[in-house]
């Protein structure tokens, strides 16, 4: 789908006082966008997750605007473990090499996700053969094995490899069966068989809240440590799983020049905007779930216009904040695409209608995107 849009007149007619009430169809009638991934080309990549549906059910229409708008993709779930080797023995690759086709036939930066990861793992991985906790050095080669015939597969193709996610809370290393088995050393062994698999691919730790202080330097000591020892890590990814609000962007810039200062490069990623209310701590920790309550589901026949301004303004501030370290920053990836295909519909309440993203449900651009869009303009 290709999607015609207005060749801004000038960044002032943009402002977020009138964007909220900017008819989208003004921007229809004019001028084809080449998308945003050509309007950030000399700052850093523009990327999307995709699902599986969108290979599975040959969802084109999707694809064409995936190709318009991004150079980067970054499979959202078919490449996690349960999915791609459910079971020891069995592999699943149909989905994810479409998913590598369409990157390598656009000419997309891609990026594999996640190698390992304490969510989304088949419980037999951490299991000996009578149901019991497996041993260290059994671990061990079953995450190696893991390794080595995902970036095998797909050596010289994907471009970086989230090689680890999630392991550090802001009070120490999370308490997963991959360090309650393995200890911290699973983590370093697992960028280093990445490395020794694919040499020339880019090795990424991925983590949410890395605004928060005390998860920074935490992640920042053991990064440092790394890079003294040789531990081959090339990347932080800070997930950008914001509110309207909340995280303060103060912080989350302390983060992008500490993480930088260490000489790794920073890619944005998992990138959202929660507009509906919530009364729980920030969090992307899946197995944080809540029971469905309808005052906590107040947009279900649309985004008020008060609500979308704002969510229009927090995108422009991510962004200027984004292009403020542009030289620090290697990419920016959504965590979707289109409002209807976000995770945030039913995290961590299933069933609420949650308008994080920059396109509707009709898939087309939504004023957050035009704001995103005019900073280049």
């Amino acid at each position: 789908m290709k999607i015609n849009r207005r060749h801004f007149i000038g960044t002032s007619a943009l402002t977020a006082g009138n964007l909220a009430t900017f008819k989208l169809r003004a921007f229809n009638k004019a001028l084809t966008s080449s998308g945003l991934s050509e309007l950030y080309k000399n700052d850093f990549k523009i990327g999307t997750a995709i699902s599986r549906h969108a290979f599975s059910r040959n969802d084109t229409e999707l694809l064409n605007l995936i190709n318009n708008e991004f150079n980067s993709v970054t499979p959202e779930n078919m490449l996690k473990w349960s999915r791609v080797h459910p079971a020891e023995h069995e592999w699943r690759f149909e989905l994810t090499d479409r998913f590598v086709e369409f990157g390598l036939k656009n000419n997309m930066h891609i990026v594999g996700h996640v190698l390992v990861w304490h969510s989304q793992v088949p419980r037999t991985v951490f299991q000996d053969e009578n149901g019991g906790r497996v041993d260290k050095t059994t671990l061990m080669k079953r995450m190696e094995n893991h390794i080595v015939q995902l970036v095998g597969r797909y050596k010289g193709k994907v471009d970086a490899w989230d090689v680890v996610n999630e392991a550090i809370t802001s009070d120490g290393w999370r308490k997963t069966p991959w360090y309650e088995i393995a200890g911290p050393e699973f983590m370093e062994r697992a960028f280093h068989v990445a490395h020794e698999t694919d040499p020339g691919c880019q090795l990424l730790y991925n983590d949410y809240n890395m605004d928060n202080p005390s998860r920074r330097e935490l992640v920042v000591k053991i990064m440092k440590d790394y890079l003294k020892r040789g531990v081959p890590v090339n990347g932080i990814g800070m997930q950008g799983h914001v509110s309207l609000d909340d995280p303060d962007l103060n912080e989350f810039e302390k983060s992008i020049e500490v993480f930088a200062s260490t000489g790794l490069r920073v890619h944005i990623t998992e990138l959202d905007v929660d507009v509906l209310p919530f009364n729980w701590s920030r969090s992307a920790e899946i197995s944080n779930q809540a029971e469905y309550r309808k005052e906590m589901n107040p947009y279900v026949e649309g985004l008020p216009p008060e609500i979308d301004k704002k969510l229009t303004k927090r995108y422009e501030d991510l962004f200027k904040l984004f292009l403020k370290h542009r030289d620090k920053i290697d990419r920016v990836t959504f965590w979707g695409t289109t409002d209807g295909e976000s995770w945030k519909n039913n995290f961590p309440m299933r069933g609420r209608t949650n308008y994080p993203l920059l396109f509707d449900r009709e898939r087309n651009p939504k004023n957050a995107y035009f704001a995103v869009a005019a900073l280049k303009k």
